[in-house]
């Protein structure tokens, strides 16, 4: 990150948990999973030379040193739901790192809260090899571009084409292939001839929705190679 953004601040993490309705297992999490928490790097306006975005204020890179190779998701969804800006996860272990970001949607209006939604991460490198670009001309156009780096082929779609867009068909892809699993097992399960009948009729129908999400995306990439 360039210079100018560090900020290199320690934040105790009973901050994300004292005054919070937190859940007794959560503020367990905190407890045992991570060892500290730095605010990192601070991009914005008036720290980089890039304008500023119609959603995207800032963006925070929040580095979560932890005691383990992995951390429970619903701590960055705490985090992200306190700090109303966009948030770039370094969850370090072990001379280790891997970058989280989620897809942070602002709710109502330009002064309503942003609601967090899909999370996509990179997989565990060493950390002088975690190479993130500061790719676009404006804040919004810079978080777009973290989350498509992080999230690699997850978000397959044409250059330019919508965010929004490539992160609600990639959940529905995730929940397609959750359901494919569930009504498997059923069918597996089964006894009942005319049960089997039903459930494999509908485990047709979600397979050709998902290979038709697949063959969207594949006829984007023909359409517009990278």
């Amino acid at each position: 990150m360039p210079r100018g953004t560090v900020f290199n601040r320690r934040i105790p993490k009973q901050k994300f948990y004292e005054n919070l309705s937190v859940t007794a297992e959560l503020k367990r999490v905190f407890v045992e999973q991570i060892n500290v928490i730095y605010w990192k790097n601070k991009i914005a306006p008036s720290t980089v030379n890039i304008a500023a975005g119609e959603t995207v204020d800032e963006i925070e890179v929040i580095e979560i040193r932890l005691n383990q190779p992995g951390l429970d998701k619903r701590v960055l969804l705490l985090i992200d739901k306190e700090i109303p800006y966009h948030i770039l996860f370094l969850l370090v272990h072990e001379g280790k790192v891997q970058a989280w970001i989620g897809y942070k949607e602002q709710s109502q209006g330009k002064l309503a809260a942003f609601k967090p939604g899909a999370y996509y991460h990179t997989e565990w490198q060493p950390v002088d090899e975690l190479s993130l670009r500061l790719d676009g001309l404006n804040m919004d156009s810079v978080y777009e571009s973290f989350i498509r780096q992080i999230a690699g082929d997850s978000l397959e779609d044409k250059p330019g084409g919508d965010l929004k867009d490539a992160v609600a068909r990639d959940e529905r892809r995730q929940k397609l292939q959750k359901e494919i699993v569930i009504l498997e097992n059923k069918v597996r399960r089964e006894k009942q001839f005319n049960i089997q009948v039903a459930l494999n009729g509908e485990l047709k129908r979600l397979k050709k929705e998902l290979e038709g999400l697949g063959r969207e995306c594949k006829e984007m990439i023909l359409l517009y190679p990278r």
